[in-house]
């Protein structure tokens, strides 16, 4: 019973909310990559697009959630994020169309347009604190039924010392990511379009010379950036809470899978986000009651066997992305792209 109790507590502090948290990085790691896989510059503003798009879909489900309409159990954020989406789609077509397109008519180097979405990045984070009712403080928007599986339902259900606790938004997470990944790659792999936007990432000049429309390979990029940026911050903040800033803070886990992964490889993007989720909820999390269940009887270890506080959680994404960068700048998925 001793080593059932601490597969319990894993699965309740490690395994299932790494998972969760694996499946937003990946989310948002694949944005990334397409971003420069295609358009060929690293992103910085993306973070801030998912905080703007979660934000959008924030005020659309108050005003749905005014209206007096609901979709109990689940959090009436899922029917307002389609809406999210299209706000956001508007804007990032907007500032390409006022920025980004400049640059890639004068065939500016790629650290021009790294340095720009840094400058693109200061601005949406300045617009998205000043939408109405958004602000600088933490926001909770998740309605419905908070747990899939609750404590006190699974001690009665199995009668353990420890019981396993699966939030509703942890589940939703990764039904919704798996649904974005599924759809994602059918559609770079099955579609006329898609196929489009992978010749042109493989060789532009060739791509061109084939008739594909370059403005409408950037176009569909950007709508499909948009829809992954939007649903990974708006899951994000379904499963934590919304803030502005910490969206700022994620883009170093996010880059990190992304390169780790193998920059402007969807499949390496993927692999990246969860092994920076596990290595940075690993890492962080004091053991102390798994070694007391699987140690001897009536024996408890003294102290807390964690190697980093939470406070450090996003020192191991960078710790990890150094080594990386130092041993295999490539990543792990290296030779392969979109």
């Amino acid at each position: 019973m001793d080593v059932l109790n601490a597969i319990v507590v894993l699965l309740n502090f490690v395994i299932i909310p790494a998972t969760a948290y694996g499946a937003q990085l990946a989310l948002g790691a694949l944005g990334v990559t397409l971003i420069y896989g295609i358009l060929r510059f690293s992103n910085f503003a993306h973070g801030d697009t998912m905080a703007f798009g979660t934000a959008a879909t924030i005020l659309v489900t108050w005003g749905i959630t005014g209206l007096g309409i609901s979709i109990a159990p689940l959090p009436t954020a899922l029917l307002a994020l389609p809406f999210g989406i299209m706000i956001t789609m508007l804007l990032v077509l907007g500032i390409d169309r006022v920025v980004y397109r400049f640059y890639r008519r004068v065939k500016a180097k790629p650290i021009i347009l790294v340095m720009v979405s840094i400058g693109v990045m200061f601005t949406m984070n300045a617009l998205t604190r000043f939408l109405p009712g958004i602000g600088v403080d933490d926001i909770r928007f998740a309605d419905g039924e908070r747990f899939l599986i609750s404590v006190r339902t699974f001690r009665e259900m199995t009668g353990l010392e420890e019981g396993l606790a699966i939030r509703t938004t942890q589940a939703i997470t990764v039904v919704v990511a798996a649904i974005c990944v599924v759809a994602l790659f059918w559609f770079l792999n099955r579609t006329r379009t898609g196929k489009s936007m992978r010749a042109y990432s493989d060789n532009e000049d060739l791509a061109l010379l084939s008739g594909i429309n370059p403005e409408r390979v950037v176009m569909i990029t950007w709508l499909i950036v948009a829809a992954l940026a939007t649903t990974a911050g708006t899951l994000y903040g379904l499963d934590k809470a919304f803030k502005a800033f910490t969206y700022f803070q994620l883009l170093l886990p996010i880059f990190a899978a992304a390169i780790v992964g193998g920059l402007g490889n969807p499949i390496g993007a993927i692999l990246g986000g969860f092994l920076i989720a596990f290595s940075e909820v690993t890492v962080t999390y004091a053991f102390r009651r798994v070694v007391g269940y699987l140690g001897p009887a009536d024996w408890q270890p003294e102290g807390m066997i964690q190697l980093l506080s939470t406070d450090y959680k996003f020192a191991v994404s960078f710790s990890i992305l150094l080594i990386v960068l130092l041993f295999r700048p490539t990543g792990i998925m290296k030779g392969k792209s979109i």
